[in-house]
C-alpha cells in the first residue's frame, strides 16, 4: 500500500574515526533492516567515520595545537569522498534491496579542491542513486573548528510513495527558514539526523512535527568512552576528560499531530522499525498547513539560492 511505508532508525556507535569499518556497520544494518521489509533507513550526523568530541576534550580552540592539528589531520583522511566511490557498497545494497537511506557522514568533496570537510546529509534512492548531498549550512559551536559551511543546493526533497521526505543536520533544524524550505517543497516526512543524545531530540522532534503537520524521525549514534578505538590518535588526552557517556541515542518518530509515535530510546544499540500511515498528514492539514491554506505569500515569502558554491568556475 503506498500510504504505508516502512521505516528502519539505525541508532548504532560509529567505529570511531574509522572509515571502513564503519560503513561496513552502515552495510550490515541496512541488510537487516531490509530482512524486516523496511523501505527506508536513517542513519544519525556524520556517523561516517563519527563526531569530533576531541574538539571539547582537548582545547580545541587553542591556536597552532599539535594535537588538535593531528587529529584534524587524521579526521580528514578518513572522511568519504563520494566522488571516489566511497558509497558505492552502500549504494549497492540500496539497489540489490530496494531501499531508501538517509547516511550522515563527513564529506570531503572535490568540488571544494578536496581538503575541507563538511557534515553532510545523503539520500540514496532504492535504485541505489545518490540523490541528494545537503552539507549543513552552518557548524554549531565547536564543529566550526573542524568543519566547514554548506550550501542550499542540499535542501532538496525526494518522492517515497506516498511521501516526500528531506531531511537537516542537527541544529539546523531549529533554523526557520531551511525548514520553511523544505515545507514549501512539500516535504511530509521530516529526517532530523544528531550525534546523539534524547537532549536533542526530546522536544524538537514534536515541535518540527506539530509546525508542518508532518511526520517527524529523528536518529541519534551511540557513543561511550569504551568506543574509542585503541589506535585513535592522542586517546590518552582524549580520555582524560571524556564522560562514560558521550552520545546516549534518542532516537525518535513523532507523528503529524506532534505526539509520540516512537519516545525517544536511550543507549540501546540497533534498529528501531515502525511503519507510517501518510493519511495522518492529510488528517492534521486539515485545520493546519503552513506553506498551504494556513500562509500568507502575498506578505511574506522566502527566497532561496540552491547552487553548489565553489570558488573557482571554469568555462569551456
Amino acid at each position: 500500500m503506498q500510504n504505508l511505508l516502512k521505516v528502519a532508525l539505525a541508532q548504532i556507535a560509529p567505529v570511531w574515526l574509522n572509515k571502513t569499518e564503519t560503513l561496513n556497520k552502515v552495510q550490515q544494518s541496512v541488510i537487516a533492516a531490509a530482512k524486516e521489509n523496511c523501505e527506508l533507513i536513517v542513519f544519525g550526523e556524520g556517523l561516517v567515520p563519527g563526531y569530533p568530541f576531541w574538539l571539547a576534550l582537548t582545547g580545541g580552540a587553542e591556536w597552532n595545537k599539535t594535537i588538535n592539528k593531528e587529529l584534524h589531520a587524521h579526521y580528514v583522511k578518513q572522511s568519504v569522498t563520494i566522488e571516489k566511490g566511497d558509497l558505492n557498497d552502500v549504494c549497492k545494497l540500496a539497489k540489490q534491496y530496494k531501499i531508501a537511506i538517509y547516511l550522515g557522514i563527513i564529506e570531503r568533496p572535490l568540488d571544494r579542491g578536496g581538503h575541507s570537510i563538511y557534515a553532510s546529509l545523503v539520500y540514496i534512492d532504492a535504485t541505489g542513486e545518490v540523490k541528494s548531498v545537503h552539507r549543513k549550512l552552518q557548524p554549531t559551536y565547536d564543529e566550526r573548528l573542524t568543519w566547514a559551511p554548506g550550501d542550499g543546493n542540499g535542501l532538496q526533497v525526494h518522492k517515497l510513495k506516498d511521501f516526500t521526505v528531506g531531511g537537516l543536520n542537527c541544529w539546523e533544524n531549529w533554523m526557520p527558514l531551511p525548514r520553511a524550505a523544505l515545507y514549501g517543497l512539500g516535504e511530509n516526512l521530516h529526517i532530523a539526523v544528531w550525534p546523539g543524545s534524547e537532549h536533542n531530540t526530546k522536544d524538537i522532534t514534536r515541535f518540527i512535527a506539530r509546525e508542518s503537520r508532518s511526520y517527524v524521525i529523528s536518529v541519534s549514534s551511540l557513543m561511550t568512552k569504551n568506543d574509542f578505538p585503541n589506535n585513535t590518535p592522542h586517546l590518552k588526552s582524549i580520555l582524560e576528560k571524556a564522560p562514560d557517556v558521550l552520545a546516549n541515542g534518542g532516537s525518535c518518530i513523532a507523528g503529524p499531530d506532534g505526539e509520540w509515535v516512537v519516545a525517544p530510546v536511550i543507549e540501546a544499540s540497533g534498529l528501531i522499525i515502525e511503519t507510517l500511515d501518510f493519511n495522518r498528514v492529510y488528517e492534521e492539514r486539515q485545520n493546519f498547513d503552513v506553506v498551504g491554506h494556513y500562509s500568507r505569500p502575498d506578505v511574506t515569502q522566502l527566497h532561496i539560492n540552491t547552487e553548489r558554491q565553489s570558488t573557482v568556475k571554469f568555462k569551456k
